[in-house]
């Protein structure tokens, strides 16, 4: 089974592909592609979901359409969003902010149609002057876009959630992206000594130091619908998950997913670090269950001895 994307990062960028595409009638895939940080294919499969978008009894009127011909898009509106909105002074402030907590994601365009819109419900609610949407970035973002412009090699301390450490290593940042509700950096690292990606908001520090990389050489990174892609040699593990613990499989790239009898699953993960299983495992608690490997069934019932032993000292 392919992994599965996270589905509050896919649907912020498919909400933000409406406004714009339908600015922009006739836009190219790959210009809409490059626009908003996905490839053609993703994009096609984001694309496929707007047509399935609408109010009951979901007929015509109520739906949008989507129109894809030798390689450029149209949206036409379904005959509902014509409507004039009666919204009480609640509803459109909640309106307000989520529309430009949309103009956040990578792609957006400001002055577009979602802006001018959005400008114009904050003069109708007051608010023009008195409401502020903040959503935040990465501490290190800009002197990471800075040193991946001008092909500078920097020291960075980095958190590994996986390994549950922080680790100092140097690096050649390729580029930085967002990708699925988080930026990323792309890099060789000097201490693995191949091309990582490195999650931005777990970056501790970035150093400077002073030498530079020839950027002709390594690789961009490719990625589908994850970017994480498990190793051969990572150990592999079976769950099963009772019905209260079905976000796993949605959450995080799964090798295989079957549905059992009583909407419990069994799932197999690729796991690159122990301590990641082991905090799953903490979470998950009673709603799940290691059935493979064997060595591994005791890894939540270690991790929690180890916790309680820590609060009774």
């Amino acid at each position: 089974m392919s992994p599965r994307p996270l589905a509050g990062s896919r649907l912020r960028r498919v909400l933000a592909l409406v406004p714009w595409i339908a600015e922009h009638p006739g836009a190219a895939l790959a210009e809409i592609a490059a626009r908003f940080g996905v490839s053609e294919g993703e994009l096609e499969r984001d694309l496929e979901l707007l047509p399935l978008c609408g109010l009951p009894p979901y007929t015509p009127d109520r739906l949008i359409e989507v129109e894809i011909v030798d390689g450029h898009v149209w949206i036409r509106f379904a005959e509902y969003f014509d409507r004039p909105l009666r919204l009480s002074a609640d509803e459109g402030l909640a309106l307000l902010a989520a529309g430009r907590a949309l103009l956040a994601v990578p792609g957006s365009d400001e002055r577009g149609a979602l802006g001018t819109g959005l400008d114009k419900l904050a003069s109708a609610l007051g608010a023009s002057e008195g409401l502020t949407v903040e959503v935040g970035e990465p501490a290190y973002l800009e002197s990471l876009r800075r040193a991946a412009d001008e092909h500078e090699r920097v020291e960075i301390d980095y958190y590994s959630y996986g390994r549950d450490a922080t680790t100092t290593r140097e690096i050649d940042l390729r580029s930085v992206f967002h990708a699925f509700g988080h930026w990323y950096a792309a890099a060789y690292c000097h201490r693995a000594r191949d091309e990582r990606l490195f999650r931005v908001d777990r970056i501790r520090a970035v150093h400077p130091t002073g030498d530079h990389f020839d950027s002709a050489t390594g690789e961009e990174p490719i990625f589908e619908e994850s970017v994480y892609h498990p190793r051969a040699d990572d150990p592999r593990v079976t769950l099963e998950l009772d019905p209260e613990a079905t976000w796993v499989v949605e959450s995080y790239p799964s090798e295989q997913a079957e549905e059992l009898p009583g909407g419990s699953w069994r799932a197999v993960l690729a796991v690159s670090e122990r301590a990641w299983l082991e905090r799953l495992l903490l979470d998950l608690g009673p709603a799940a269950r290691v059935v493979a490997p064997a060595a591994l069934r005791r890894v939540g019932a270690a991790a929690a001895e180890r916790l309680l032993t820590r609060y009774r000292v």
